[in-house]
């Protein structure tokens, strides 16, 4: 990982990971004026696993021209109100998975929403960016290396 003063540097699109949804590479939105982290997902829908709520959904981890989509599994940790960035209240499905970025991995929680009219289909909000003591370069993009991880799948 490249650092300046101890701190990992990244600019403000990365390649990221979410190995243990089986997502191996995907570009990530570094938002620093953004609460939560946002993962692009259509077909959510709950269901029980060990007496435990779990989410299924398809991550969409290609781009508006090369669209790509992955059926992911995870457990439900909350149910949030979130204003959106078109100022509309939103009640999303949150997850919380390990996020891959350089050599750093940490657990981030993830609202899935409908991000199609967005550029990307990851955001990273300032809370996920917290204990991961990382500086952005708001001139620099794809600073860190791409994800190199077999996905599980």
């Amino acid at each position: 990982m490249k650092t300046f003063d101890h701190l990992s540097v990244i600019g403000l699109r990365e390649w990221v990971a979410l190995p243990e949804l089986g997502i191996s590479q995907m570009i990530a939105k570094i938002d620093s004026g953004a609460k939560t982290s946002a993962l692009h997902a259509s077909n959510i829908s709950t269901f029980t696993r060990d007496n435990q709520t779990w989410v299924r959904f398809d991550a969409h981890i290609g781009s508006r021209t090369r669209q790509h989509t992955r059926t992911c599994e995870a457990l439900l940790i909350d149910l949030k109100r979130i204003k959106s960035s078109n100022g509309q209240m939103q009640e999303r499905h949150v997850i919380r998975t390990p996020l891959l970025l350089g050599d750093k991995c940490w657990d981030v929680e993830f609202t899935l929403t409908c991000r199609k009219a967005m550029r990307y289909r990851m955001l990273i909000g300032c809370t996920a960016m917290q204990d991961a003591q990382l500086v952005i370069n708001p001139g620099l993009r794809f600073v860190q290396e791409k994800p190199l991880i077999e996905t599980p799948y």
